[in-house]
């Protein structure tokens, strides 16, 4: 469903807005994490498998030390899962990124609002 011309200049003032206060923000908010690593997903997700199986030997056999090594194994896992993969950051050798122009399309919101233009126009 389209936007209607009000909501897309409350949109637009929006942006304008965290462009002009939060410039040094919006340069960074994509760049703090990497892509996921899908092992680290799997390897985490087995490892909080791991955590819940203790959690629930350590009520069966009410040992509340156990469950407390279980909910700690379980945020282990978590922490795992979220890692970000290694290869996203870019290696130093790396020659065909180097070769690349500085400027590839414009940033985050460029790239949004051209879908959006797009998108509309294939509607029409």
């Amino acid at each position: 469903m389209p936007l209607s011309e009000q909501e897309q200049r409350l949109l637009d003032e929006m942006e304008r807005h965290l462009y002009r206060n939060d410039a040094d923000f919006v340069s960074t908010a994509g760049d703090r994490r990497g892509r996921p690593s899908y092992r680290s997903i799997a390897l985490g997700s087995l490892v909080v498998l791991i955590g819940i199986g203790a959690l629930v030997a350590a009520v069966m056999i009410q040992q509340p030390v156990v469950g407390v090594v279980g909910f700690v194994v379980m945020l282990g896992g978590v922490l795992l899962a979220m890692q970000p993969s290694k290869n996203s950051a870019e290696p130093a050798g790396d020659k065909t990124k180097a070769q690349k122009p500085v400027h590839d399309g414009g940033n985050f919101m460029d790239k949004m609002n051209d879908r959006w233009d797009r998108r509309q126009e294939n509607e029409r």
